[in-house]
């Protein structure tokens, strides 16, 4: 099938190349021609593993292409997918639709037979259906339908995401828009993963409860973390203990420093705001919104706590910052909030991440870049592992303690463990949900 993706950013490429991968004829679109010229040199302007060699290889085969020209793009396309930037509205916290109708128009005018347009973006309740509208007054005598599809893909794993999925929403209102819908997803049909075809509101709704659902899991177990800190209990062994009830499940339990990324903290302030509008409030939704943010401010306080109370003249290294491992996404990252707290307060910050750098110097300016955890630890009054990539998981933690002017650790990830800090050393180590580690001193020996 002939399919045309707008926008480029992390949906919309990632959607464009596994569609060519399926066999299908894919032109994306964008209308940035230096992203445009970066794709078609076959540099990828996001990370995600693996990416970078599938479009290669569908490049490569002639499935796929790139270009700025929407009209050239849609012209004869069966389907067009629309999956353009929904960000969180100033003021409001609702989703920002400005994206999604200025492309449905543009492509209104460029229709020239039968398509589906469909909504990739993550949109609200209703919006397929004004896209529909804003269609059909762009371009009165367009033969089109509309569909709502919304994606599923978790940064750092979205191509098996896309290839291996839980299940497909797609929501038609028409027997003919199903029947082109199913076309493009029958590989995944062939292999029996699950088709849940409904109508457009149902499809819309799923998006955003499933978002939800989430956020409130790991908002939850983060709540439970800090009452396991002042009762003594291992919120590790709570998670466990919990997840293996098939009821609930062990996946987003995982206590840390909040949620973040491109999807969790719109689309509940989203979810909350369409709540509001029909009189429904999500009071769930909502405290989940607050909590997460007194999650990541209770980090500060962890972190001032081992540095004596003042950050001021303490040198902190930390190491990660996007907002999880395997992406180089800032997006309302914990770090975004944690790492300011940390120079404002007069801390020099020394930070590690694989990929974060390329957005990270930016958005957090007075930090140092460096590539070397053993580096940034140097003469460090603190260490805090904010970010649980790989390359942070098997440190040499005595190597490590040695380095530091005061070897303290702050893991945010509870990537190790209190016994493992202080086999290596490491006069203080605080994780999350769990008691806090500190050696006695020699003076407290002493008159102990």
């Amino acid at each position: 099938m002939r399919i045309a993706m707008i926008g480029t950013g992390y949906v919309g490429l990632v959607s464009g190349v596994c569609f060519s991968d399926f066999g299908h004829d894919v032109v994306c679109v964008d209308k940035d021609p230096r992203k445009i010229a970066m794709l078609e040199g076959g540099a990828v302007p996001i990370y995600e593993p693996g990416l970078d060699a599938l479009m290669a290889k569908n490049v490569e085969a002639g499935r796929l292409s790139f270009t700025t020209d929407l009209a050239a793009a849609v012209d004869g396309a069966e389907a067009v997918f629309i999956a353009v930037g929904t960000p969180t509205r100033r003021g409001d916290g609702h989703a920002d639709l400005t994206y999604v109708m200025a492309a449905a128009e543009e492509v209104a005018r460029a229709l020239t037979g039968y398509a589906v347009i469909v909504t990739k973006s993550t949109v609200p309740v209703g919006t397929n259906r004004k896209v529909k509208q804003a269609v059909a007054r762009a371009n009165p005598s367009a033969e089109f339908d509309v569909a709502s599809n919304p994606e599923f893909l978790r940064e750092g794993a979205a191509i098996d995401d896309f290839m291996k999925p839980d299940r497909v929403v797609v929501g038609v209102q028409t027997e003919r828009a199903g029947e082109v819908m199913a076309e493009i997803y029958r590989p995944l049909f062939l292999r029996e993963f699950p088709i849940v075809t409904t109508d457009l509101e149902s499809a819309e709704m799923i998006k955003y409860a499933a978002n939800a659902f989430l956020a409130t899991k790991i908002t939850f177990i983060n709540e439970i973390a800090a009452l396991c800190e002042r009762v003594g209990a291992d919120v590790k062994e709570v998670s466990k203990g919990i997840g293996l009830d098939g009821r609930i499940g062990n996946k987003f339990l995982h206590a840390g420093p909040g949620y973040g990324g491109s999807c969790f903290p719109k689309d509940t302030s989203a979810l909350a705001r369409i709540g509001q509008e029909h009189a429904v409030p999500q009071s769930i939704v909502e405290t989940v919104i607050r909590v997460n943010d007194v999650v990541k401010h209770r980090m500060i306080e962890k972190l001032r706590d081992l540095c004596d109370g003042t950050f001021n003249g303490k040198t902190i290294a930390v190491l990660g910052v996007t907002f999880k491992p395997n992406t180089d996404d800032m997006r309302d990252a914990p770090s975004l909030t944690i790492v300011p707290a940390l120079v404002g307060g007069g801390a020099k910050v020394r930070v590690v991440d694989p990929q974060g750098r390329r957005e990270g110097e930016a958005l957090l300016p007075g930090v140092a870049w460096l590539d070397d955890p053993y580096k940034a630890a140097q003469n460090a009054d603190l260490v805090v592992i904010l970010t649980e990539w790989n390359e942070f998981r098997a440190l040499d933690l005595k190597k490590l303690a040695k380095k530091m002017a005061v070897p303290r650790m702050a893991d945010l990830r509870n990537v190790y463990s209190p016994r493992d800090a202080k086999r290596a050393g490491f006069e203080a180590y605080d994780g999350i949900g769990r008691p806090m580690m500190q050696q006695p001193k020699p003076a407290d020996q002493a008159t102990g």
